[in-house]
């Protein structure tokens, strides 16, 4: 069992559960899935830029990206429906688990000038959304293989009903909020 799950069972839900005054196990707010993207803007004139993308997140996430495309015509971005915009990947299971854990535990303490990370990117409904400059924090990537660095964002789903349930159960899980 990986130990970021194994931590979330024996200390966070407990503790989630005294807190807040749960009534039942069912009510105790889990992490539910992972998704990562790439905006990959230059893939409208370098078409190499897309696959680089998909092998830096398939090498990150353990998992084959999905190519998303654009929806509309927005002419002021050269942009045309249909074409190929980015690329992402949704982690369910062991292996979000396993991202979580070294996005923790390795990437954000890597980061530069690290000071913690926002504790105010929520969206209203516990979900988190998190911003990375460049794909090199992970250990899976080479810096010498690679053709351009690149940010993502991470969006950690959850079943927390407000933002002060997300964000409690994602600072008991060991993310790095910046102090207010």
């Amino acid at each position: 069992m990986n130990n970021m799950l194994a931590r979330y069972r024996n200390d966070v839900a407990p503790a989630l559960m005294e807190e807040f005054g749960y009534a039942s196990l069912m009510q105790i707010p889990q992490i539910k899935k992972v998704t990562v993207n790439i905006g990959v803007g230059e893939a409208l004139d370098n078409a190499k830029a897309l696959d680089a993308a998909v092998e830096d997140l398939r090498k990150i996430c353990g998992q084959q990206p999905v190519i998303t495309k654009a929806r509309l015509n927005i002419a002021a971005f050269k942009l045309r429906e249909g074409r190929a915009i980015g690329v992402k990947v949704d982690l369910r299971g062991e292996r979000m688990w396993a991202l979580l854990d070294r996005l923790v535990n390795i990437a954000l303490p890597r980061t530069r000038d690290f000071s913690g990370i926002s504790p105010d990117a929520f969206d209203g409904r516990g979900n988190y959304t998190l911003g990375l400059r460049e794909q090199i924090l992970f250990p899976e990537i080479e810096y010498d293989k690679i053709d351009k660095v690149r940010g993502m964002e991470i969006t950690i789903i959850t079943t927390a009903q407000t933002d002060d349930e997300g964000r409690r159960l994602l600072k008991l899980m060991g993310m790095p909020f910046r102090e207010q």
